[in-house]
């Protein structure tokens, strides 16, 4: 498809909402909301908990056109653009706005269309996981995402991801799947269940029961839970309801990694033997 820039073009404007509620969204991305002429958001590339529609209505005097993945995706963000072609544009993201590549191609379209874009940066549940556990930002390696299994097959990326991230002495983020449409939102425990799968599949010796982990849930609410320890005493820990997000470090802990750990996520002694 080939775009003519136009003359009168708009304005997009990609506003972070940040991790949990209504309230999260900075001064600047509410006034943003403000001053739009149309306002569009997406949840299903993250869950926000606490946010209500309404709510959010009655803060901003907004009405809120609220899209499906297949409207960003497979139709190409047309219902945004042809907004954006003339008029500003608000779209409302969960987080951080360009964390998800999807909404990466979609500046990019737009750009390209002539349409001027901004971002208005909000939390994200990268930076929030990492401050949360006291894991030190520079030691993480590459994240990954752990799907639920399609047709009983489990996708073995996760594990080579965490493979390669333990060889270069990384820690490795784990997002977990959500399929919003469903209702399904994976929790820590099942991710901890589907990687042990995946070693008792390939025997590489990366997961054990005895490896360390340190779950996140709810990052950005009163109740947040932070809870490290040995895979299998976390197996059936209770972290409440979703969101959730779940860390597998490197073999190797800085001191104040370690100390972290037991003090913030309540991880067990022996955690201090890690130290290198």
């Amino acid at each position: 498809m080939v775009y003519h820039v136009g003359i009168d073009m708009g304005e997009l404007v990609f506003v972070g909402l940040g991790l949990y509620g209504c309230s999260d969204i900075s001064l600047r991305g509410l006034e943003e909301v403000r001053r739009a002429d149309y306002v569009f958001a997406e949840f299903y590339t993250s869950l926000m908990p606490a946010f209500g529609l309404e709510e959010f209505r009655r803060i901003s005097g907004k009405n809120i056109i609220v899209l499906s993945r297949r409207n960003i995706e497979d139709e190409d963000g047309r219902l945004i653009l042809e907004r954006a072609r003339s008029g500003r544009v608000a779209f409302l993201v969960p987080g951080d706005p360009l964390i998800a590549t999807t909404h990466i191609a979609l500046r990019i379209k737009a750009e390209r269309m002539g349409i001027k874009t901004r971002v208005i940066h909000g939390a994200s549940i990268v930076s929030a996981a990492m401050g949360l556990s006291g894991l030190q930002n520079y030691k993480f390696g590459k994240s990954v995402t752990i799907p639920f299994p399609d047709g009983g097959e489990i996708s073995l990326t996760p594990y080579r991801v965490i493979s390669e991230n333990k060889m270069r002495d990384l820690h490795t983020l784990c997002f977990l799947d959500i399929r919003v449409e469903e209702s399904r939102y994976m929790t820590i425990n099942e991710a901890l269940e589907i990687l042990l799968k995946m070693e008792d599949r390939v025997g590489e010796h990366v997961i054990s029961g005895k490896s360390l982990a340190v779950g996140v849930a709810r990052a950005g609410s009163e109740d947040a839970i932070v809870k490290a320890g040995a895979i299998e005493e976390i197996l059936d820990f209770n972290f409440g309801n979703p969101p959730h997000i779940l860390i597998i470090p490197a073999e190797r802990l800085h001191f104040m990694e370690a100390e972290a750990l037991v003090v913030l996520a309540g991880a067990p002694r022996w955690v201090m033997g890690m130290v290198k």
